[in-house]
């Protein structure tokens, strides 16, 4: 590794917001780098970069601050917010971000600080050790139905896809075989509710585990229980709510009481035309900056403190192992001919067919916001209403 690539390396971790020690360890065991505290100081100095120097200009912030308030954003708190700062390249104080947030949003921190959330003891013996699967469906009236996975070690997400069903067993069973392909491995253990859209699941995990030896091989390897009593993926649905769809439940809900949505089949196919896209980025967005943020240290002590990422691919560092079982390429290949997978038309094919020759016709571009979202919507409903009468 030359010294351009190995500047680059740590100018990346630390933009990531990656502590000190952190660096140090994934030089170390990621690229085979071994540097001093002292070293790795001198080498940021040199390419200007300062964790308490060169803060960006406060005007920025409160611009970058007052266009997530404008969305979903208006849900965050101070500490969410400072990351998504980070993950903007935004070099800032977490105070200030507390003090911008109270002057822009002061409504919505004091609601912020009523919220407190009481958590079951919890333990995981390392990443992979075992996967939390289940589906949110606040948005399903809409049309619009999320499918999420958390490591229960690291609290990694796995995967969070949006899409017309969270129902059909195929497609979640697709979801998990894209992630097991691309690390080459299951996990040990899966932990879902009983119905019946884990079943394939549920089937492809025992049949991958079935030749392993260990307690939890084969049968063992899936736990069916109460959806309720799935606390990783359960706090992470209420975390989403906050930082995310309650924005979107409240903006769906408006349009229902104005009289534009009525749940018909043109209605639910043109929120999915329309949104369905525009939430899949910011969940891709959600998803990138979780796996990267700080989880501070908690009561429980079987929960380790650190970032999502580092917790999950750097085990050694916190006295575990991982627990993926290997899984040959032969394997997936066979049970990828029995799922099914996301495709780029997210709604029905004729609406879809449809609604692309109206915007064609009018010009219209394809949303990347609520705001533009909510409009193609609302046009594209009276124009295909009016030509069915």
């Amino acid at each position: 590794m030359d010294q351009d690539e190995m500047d680059a390396a740590i100018k990346v971790y630390f933009s990531m917001g990656l502590t000190y020690k952190d660096i140090i360890n994934v030089m170390a065991i990621e690229h085979g780098v071994v540097i001093s505290l002292r070293h790795l100081k001198r080498m940021l100095r040199q390419m200007g970069l300062f964790r308490r120097k060169n803060y960006s200009n406060i005007g920025d912030l409160i611009d970058f601050v007052q266009s997530q308030i404008a969305n979903s954003g208006q849900l965050h708190g101070y500490r969410w917010m400072y990351e998504k700062c980070l993950a903007h390249n935004l070099h800032c104080k977490k105070e200030d971000i507390r003090v911008i947030l109270g002057i822009l949003d002061s409504e919505g921190t004091a609601q912020r600080r009523k919220r407190r959330l009481l958590r079951r003891s919890y333990s995981s013996k390392g990443p992979d050790y075992v996967w939390h699967i289940d589906g949110y469906d606040k948005l399903s009236r809409y049309g619009i139905c999320i499918s999420g996975c958390v490591d229960g070690f690291s609290r990694r997400v796995m995967w969070l896809n949006a899409y017309y069903t969270n129902s059909d067993p195929k497609i979640i069973g697709g979801y998990y075989l894209e992630v097991v392909e691309s690390l080459g491995g299951c996990p040990r253990l899966v932990r879902g509710d009983a119905g019946t859209e884990n079943i394939y699941v549920r089937d492809i995990q025992r049949f991958l585990r079935l030749d392993n030896d260990d307690a939890m091989a084969g049968y063992n390897s899936y736990m069916e229980g109460r959806s309720t009593a799935n606390q990783r993926i359960e706090y992470w649905w209420s975390f989403l709510r906050r930082e995310c769809t309650d924005y979107w439940i409240r903006l769906f809900r408006r349009l229902l009481d104005q009289g534009d949505f009525s749940g018909t089949f043109l209605d639910v196919n043109l929120m999915q035309f329309c949104f369905m896209h525009v939430i899949q980025d910011e969940l891709d967005s959600i998803m990138e900056i979780w796996n990267r943020h700080l989880i501070h240290p908690s009561r429980n002590a079987n929960s380790p403190s650190g970032r999502p990422d580092v917790l999950y691919h750097m085990p050694e560092l916190y006295g575990t192992i991982s627990y993926l079982c290997e899984v040959p390429s032969h394997q997936t290949a066979v049970c990828k001919e029995e799922c099914s997978f996301r495709g780029p038309v997210p709604c029905d094919r004729d609406v879809y067919d449809l609604s692309c020759m109206v915007m064609k016709e009018n010009r219209y571009q394809y949303p990347n916001d609520s705001d533009s979202a909510v409009f193609l919507y609302l046009e594209l409903r009276r124009t295909i209403s009016a030509a069915i009468v």
